[in-house]
């Protein structure tokens, strides 16, 4: 046997060796869990030990509900000294997945099958978000009287852009020759992702949206919106 005690935290294993000097063991699997994040591949490694009477070993990995089948055999990359490569990706299935090798005699007789387990966990990201739709109006206004604010809250799905609902949004203001945005108004999203806001006109400037975003959602900003603000004794 080439070296090594069995390194798989839980693994199971149950070799069925046909010969008492044949040995087959799948020692380690790493990375453990395979860890897989939206968007991209995680490969794992497995390692096997094969006695010297062993002329090839065939492995495959699939998942261990019994209620669910592969939509197809997972591509197995085969390395030297029995070592193999498989990516996983964020189709694949999220729990417990079985590794098994089967070892064969140069006459093409199994000598030997070993199993062992390992898990897949799907790394969910944040969704993106956006606000659209985001205007201040109206445009122009005279001082104290009110400025309106509404956009949508949107955030990407599958199926394209739907509405957020429930979150809070803020609004901020930055005045004609100052470079500080100051919180002016705040509202929750309807069930459609719609909020609504108003504050009172001072000066002259420029707004925006805000969202900060979650544990599951991006945060984002609108674009901004200027408006004008006059009164009897200035004009800006």
């Amino acid at each position: 046997m080439v070296g090594g005690a069995m390194l798989v935290s839980g693994a199971g294993v149950a070799s069925a060796a046909t010969k008492a000097d044949t040995q087959l063991v799948i020692r380690d699997i790493s990375p453990n869990p395979v860890q897989v994040k939206a968007g991209s591949e995680t490969t794992a490694y497995f390692d096997v030990g094969a006695s010297s009477d062993v002329e090839k070993v065939e492995f495959s990995v699939a998942p261990a509900a019994s209620n669910f089948r592969t939509m197809r055999t997972k591509d197995v990359k085969d390395l030297e000294g029995w070592r193999y490569a498989i990516g996983f990706n964020e189709n694949d299935y999220e729990g417990k997945w079985q590794a098994t090798a089967v070892a064969f005699d140069k006459a093409g007789k199994e000598l030997a099958k070993d199993s062992a387990y390992f898990t897949v966990e799907q790394i969910k990201g944040k969704a993106d978000t956006r606000i659209a739709g985001f205007s201040a109006d109206p445009s122009k206004v005279r001082k104290g009287r009110s400025i309106y604010f509404e956009g949508t809250l949107l955030e990407r799905e599958r199926r394209g852009w739907d509405g957020v609902r429930y979150e809070r949004v803020n609004v901020y203001y930055r005045a004609n020759g100052s470079s500080a945005w100051k919180w002016v108004a705040t509202d929750r999203t309807d069930r459609r992702g719609k909020f609504y806001a108003k504050t009172k006109a001072y000066k002259s400037g420029t707004f925006r949206a805000v969202y900060n975003g979650d544990d599951e959602l991006e945060g984002a900003k609108s674009r901004s919106d200027y408006v004008r603000v006059y009164g009897p004794w200035w004009r800006r």
